[in-house]
């Protein structure tokens, strides 16, 4: 169930040149430059006068240049590439009370990640994004999305060595994450995006994200937009269900698969907004934007165009920086295209969604 279908509009830019409007957006993560990965070396490095002073200076600068980066290639909001991030569980994990980390687990292959373990009651001391959200609100003109690592993630992808289930360390964690929307709402934060991979791997506990989800929500404001973002999995074992979740868009990762499961969702039913992947985040070329427009137009399937943002699949932070540019660049250019021809009545979006054999 969409919480408001009206707060979208909020992020239509001042003077946008056509009357149909496609938001634009990125998942989050976005490559870092050379210079910040040899910034982190050398702040661990116990011989370098590099000190964390030094450190935090260079993520600022970052965090500045990305945001640039991001309006440059002109998405309606933008995000700082999660510049201050390493990986999505230790970030927050590092700063809930109640987790310990001992070391690097090895989970496929020679990827090593470092789990987390649950050790006693999680708790919420010190907000965890707001400083990073109003730094990025200071350098930026547009609109700021603000990921966050869902509750359900932040369980399954640690080890659970306190509660008496993983669904309670689930909700504990979901009135977490609501304090931590809170004190964002209360920052100026208008577009918030929850992030639960770990649902597309364990697809029976809908109903737990569904309560995870209800928590979040309490009690903030409907002008606040809540994405969810789901990557990669069988969507079709959460579907129809989703359509109960209290938020306002669904973020899918259907670009690398071909599209073969936007079936899935064109049942007419669909509830809440679609954010459909549109640029493959796992293939380091830049789509050409005729390319890019036919994958908008598998959204328009689904949803009509005031119901559908464009990002691409997931986070970018694997790719060349100038490829993760490239795809922005050209993945906007495509939209604005494909709004201008929706005005003119170039694309029917009843021709769009007539079955292949009409």
């Amino acid at each position: 169930m969409s919480r408001n279908p009206e707060n979208r509009e909020q992020f239509r830019p001042e003077n946008h040149p056509s009357d149909h409007f496609l938001l634009t957006t990125v998942v989050g993560s976005y490559p870092k430059p050379k210079w910040l990965n040899r910034a982190g070396e050398l702040a661990e490095d116990e011989e370098s006068k590099f000190d964390a002073d030094d450190l935090h200076e260079a993520h600022d600068d970052a965090c500045r240049l990305i945001t640039e980066e991001h309006e440059r290639a002109g998405l309606d909001t933008v995000v700082d590439g999660e510049m201050r991030r390493e990986e999505m569980v230790e970030f927050f994990a590092h700063r809930i009370d109640g987790y310990e980390f001992h070391g690097p687990v090895k989970v496929w292959g020679h990827n090593y990640f470092d789990k987390p373990s649950v050790v006693d009651a999680v708790e919420y001391d010190e907000p965890w994004l707001v400083d990073e959200f109003e730094f990025t609100a200071a350098a930026a003109e547009r609109p700021v999305k603000v990921p966050i690592t869902g509750p359900y993630t932040l369980a399954n992808w640690a080890f659970n060595e306190h509660y008496d289930t993983e669904e309670d360390l689930a909700y504990a964690l979901a009135d977490l994450v609501n304090e931590e929307v809170e004190k964002l709402v209360e920052a100026g934060a208008r577009y918030v995006q929850i992030d639960e991979p770990a649902l597309a791997t364990t697809p029976d506990d809908h109903a737990i994200v569904g309560e995870c989800l209800e928590r979040i929500v309490a009690g903030i404001d409907e002008e606040v937009r809540i994405g969810l973002h789901v990557c990669y999995g069988d969507y079709s074992r959460i579907y129809p269900e989703i359509n109960d979740y209290p938020i306002d868009e669904f973020d899918v990762e259907l670009c690398n698969g071909d599209y073969e499961q936007i079936e899935t969702f064109a049942d007419g039913q669909f509830a809440p907004d679609l954010a459909l992947g549109v640029v493959d985040a796992h293939t380091a070329e830049v789509e050409p934007v005729e390319d890019i427009k036919e994958n908008i137009l598998q959204g328009l399937k689904v949803v009509p165009p005031e119901k559908l943002t464009v990002s691409p699949d997931c986070g970018l932070k694997l790719l060349p920086r100038d490829i993760a540019y490239g795809k922005m660049e050209n993945m906007v250019e495509a939209a604005r295209q494909v709004e201008a021809e929706l005005d003119a009545g170039d694309i029917s979006v009843e021709s769009v969604r007539a079955p292949a054999d009409d």
